[in-house]
C-alpha cells in the first residue's frame, strides 16, 4: 500500500469533506485515513488503482486535486 495527501481546491466545509471521504471510499483499492477542508489522506493499492483515477474520483464530486500534490508521501 502506497500513502498519499491529495490537496483539494474547492472544499470549504464540512459537506465537502463528506463528500470527498464518500467519493474516496467508494474506490476499489482506497483506503481513506483522514480529509479535512482542502486535503485527503488516502492508502492505496497502486497495482489495482491509479493516482489518476482516484483524482477523478475527487474531480466527479465538483472538486479541483492539485496537479503538484499526490506523490507518495507527500504532505
Amino acid at each position: 500500500m502506497e500513502r498519499v495527501t491529495i490537496l483539494i481546491d474547492g472544499m470549504s466545509c464540512g459537506h465537502c469533506a463528506a463528500a470527498v471521504r464518500r467519493a474516496l471510499g467508494a474506490v476499489p483499492g482506497v483506503t481513506v485515513e483522514q480529509v479535512e477542508l482542502g486535503s485527503a489522506t488516502l492508502a492505496y493499492d497502486a497495482g489495482a488503482v491509479s493516482l489518476d483515477r482516484i483524482r477523478a474520483a475527487v474531480r466527479a464530486e465538483g472538486y479541483v486535486p492539485r496537479d503538484d500534490a499526490g506523490a507518495p508521501g507527500a504532505r
